[in-house]
């Protein structure tokens, strides 16, 4: 029998932890987290530690950081030490993105979010800036596997700032870029006129828009406030030069990994973590090192922007 008692409301999944509540309060800068860097991006005790640095990462440049992920079936925005190591310890955590997220509430699973899950329970939660590693996009060979990231979708949709270093490099970032131009998206590169690309500073590619400094986002992102229509902005960090695995470099272990995946018939949400792993063993460790220092990195810069906000 179907009821007819009202649906419970979105505010009422969300639970936001004490220092995120109270900077919503007195409008502090905040910054969202997505947590698949946690469940699914390093093992353990690594995760924890990494988190717990960007965190800091964003405290230091006046913001307060929301971490966030499904559990006990809620929306947690802002996790605790505890919930922190709980969820960085769990088994079986589901990887959310738009179409998981319901999933996981309803039935009680950890969840931990993506780019467009996060961007989704920001925006319920009232937080406009968001930082993360890359966004996912256009996978190469999307002719044929239609494999294309709901990030993209997202972006066109949910007024969100994702602070980024740009498109994962294993992707086909020019039919990336042609997406997100047709769902509205502006992408703009920060003190750079050439696109990065994740682990590299350079792509190849010109970026569509550069702007120099936080306060500029700042007024793009209030002026953009002024269309309710519009979606997110993609702000594009080149990872910082000491970090960085150059572009050449880096395309022989993508093009290695991925011709793996494709050997071993990895298909659908499981290539992006599957390539990342074997990226990992081809560049012995060093494109964690460098993924961990880009997501400090853009911490540090959506902090500052989410400054000029209030």
């Amino acid at each position: 029998m179907t009821s007819n008692a009202p649906k419970a409301a979105l505010k009422d999944l969300i639970v936001c932890n004490d220092e995120v509540r109270e900077a919503l309060a007195a409008n502090r800068p905040l910054v969202a987290l997505e947590s698949t860097i946690i469940t699914h991006g390093m093992p353990f005790p690594k995760n924890v530690e990494t988190a717990r640095q960007v965190e800091a990462d964003i405290r230091e440049n006046g913001a307060v950081p929301a971490t966030i992920a499904i559990m006990d079936g809620k929306i947690h925005v802002g996790l605790s030490d505890a919930d922190l190591d709980r969820l960085a310890q769990a088994e079986d955590v589901m990887k959310c993105s738009r179409a998981d997220l319901t999933f996981a509430l309803a039935t009680g699973r950890f969840g931990a979010t993506t780019v467009a899950a996060t961007m989704m329970a920001a925006h319920a939660a009232g937080i406009k800036v968001f930082a993360t590693g890359g966004i996912g996009g256009v996978h190469k060979g999307a002719e044929d596997s239609f494999d294309v990231s709901a990030d993209l979708d997202e972006l066109g949709r949910t007024p969100v700032c994702v602070v980024s270093a740009g498109a994962k490099a294993l992707l086909d970032i020019p039919k990336t870029l042609e997406v997100l131009e047709t769902k509205g998206v502006p992408v703009i590169a920060y003190a750079t006129d050439e696109l990065p690309a994740f682990w590299s500073r350079k792509s190849g590619l010109p970026a569509p828009y550069r702007l120099n400094t936080p306060a500029e986002f700042g007024a793009l992102l209030k002026m953009r406030e002024n269309f309710a229509d519009h979606g997110g902005v993609l702000v594009a960090n080149p990872v910082p030069e000491a970090d960085e695995i150059p572009r050449g470099e880096m395309a022989g272990y993508i093009d290695a990994a991925i011709t793996t995946a494709s050997d071993q018939n990895v298909t659908g949400k499981d290539v992006t973590p599957f390539v990342l792993g074997n990226i990992l063993e081809l560049t012995s460790g060093r494109s964690l090192d460098t993924n961990i220092a880009l997501v400090r990195n853009n911490a540090r810069l959506a902090a500052r922007i989410a400054a000029e906000l209030v």
